[in-house]
């Protein structure tokens, strides 16, 4: 019998890759989405890549009562991943309380229904954003925590600690935190990938977007940072390698192969890649020459950061197998896909 595991965030952009490759594993994932920055029609283009359509169930996971009544309907459920999360850095400056609202709270609510209907296992989807700017590169999962550059980043500080200590407090309860770095690309079929709602807030769809003529320029978020071309740093991953990452972790949890209650793992390539080192990747495998300017910093941006993957290489047995050029080449697929209606 297929262990079910529920996805939460499941339409989103990582949550349905995550979905596509449980599927492939042999698990059957179900979705719960409030539709929040995603559409229901994912569901359909998961199917058509694996020939399976998971179950959708449509409300807000800061809603308890129906959080509960859902859990009550389909108390088979083996584990969560959690992925359902307001996730921009620059929205949660502007919109803090929301932001705590609805990363907190759904987690919360996720929790308490875990351990009173008996669900072990959790993985959350968390970031690397709670090592703020990190003393040393490249950051390994026992740096410091910084203090968080913004709400978003403070968010996932927060939820890890809760997370931290419910395991503490309830030896029934084993979780993974996720801490991966910058998700990029599409699946390699392109029916599912990156699609924000308004301004992208993420660097690549806005690549795609300025690529295909949806914006008229790209705006690189100041040039003046201590880096090479004085352009941010980010450790981009191809979304599918990262969306393995979490059914390895689900492995490892159901499996007992946990060494303790709960574990922490960083996810990227241990590559920082610069915004116009990123640009010039686009540039290659879309053969178009992006129109671009320099702007001022952005609130809540680190200057530089990238992993040390060497732990979750080891004991998850995962790595990246995508390089920067072909997750772009994803990425730029999907958008052109997506634009031209052949969806």
């Amino acid at each position: 019998m297929k262990k079910k595991i529920l996805v939460t965030g499941g339409t989103g952009y990582i949550g349905s890759h995550t979905t596509v490759e449980l599927i492939e594993e042999g698990f059957e994932p179900i979705i719960v989405d409030n539709l929040y920055n995603s559409e229901a029609v994912v569901v359909d283009r998961i199917q058509k890549i694996t020939g399976v359509k998971p179950h959708l169930e449509v409300f807000d996971l800061c809603d308890r009562e129906k959080l509960d009544r859902f859990i009550q309907k389909h108390n088979d459920i083996s584990a969560v991943i959690h992925v359902a999360a307001y996730k921009a850095v620059g929205e949660s400056v502007n919109k803090p309380l929301e932001y705590y609202r609805n990363n907190l709270l759904s987690l919360i609510n996720l929790l308490e229904v875990m351990k009173r209907y008996g669900i072990p296992d959790l993985v959350f989807s968390s970031s690397c954003t709670v090592y703020g700017q990190p003393e040393k590169l490249p950051v390994t999962e026992d740096a410091p925590l910084q203090s968080a550059t913004s709400p978003y980043g403070n968010t996932k500080q927060i939820c890890e600690s809760i997370i931290r200590d419910t395991t503490v407090s309830d030896k029934n309860i084993k979780a993974i935190s996720l801490r991966y770095f910058n998700p990029i690309g599409a699946h390699p079929s392109a029916l599912i990938g990156e699609l924000p709602r308004g301004v992208p807030e993420n660097l690549v769809p806005f690549l795609t977007q300025t690529g295909y003529g949806i914006r008229e320029e790209l705006k690189v978020f100041g040039n003046d940072y201590n880096t090479p071309d004085g352009s941010c740093i980010r450790d981009y991953l191809h979304v599918v390698d990262l969306a393995k990452a979490h059914v390895f972790a689900i492995k490892r949890l159901i499996e007992g192969k946990n060494k303790t209650n709960y574990e922490v793992f960083n996810l990227g390539t241990g590559k920082g890649v610069s915004v116009l080192e990123a640009i010039k990747s686009f540039e290659r495998v879309s053969g178009i020459k992006l129109k671009y300017k320099i702007v001022g910093r952005r609130a809540g941006d680190i200057e530089k950061i990238w992993a040390n993957p060497s732990y979750a290489n080891k004991e998850l047995g995962w790595k990246t197998l995508s390089s920067l050029d072909e997750a772009m080449k994803t990425a730029w697929d999907w958008e052109k896909m997506f634009r031209n209606n052949k969806l």
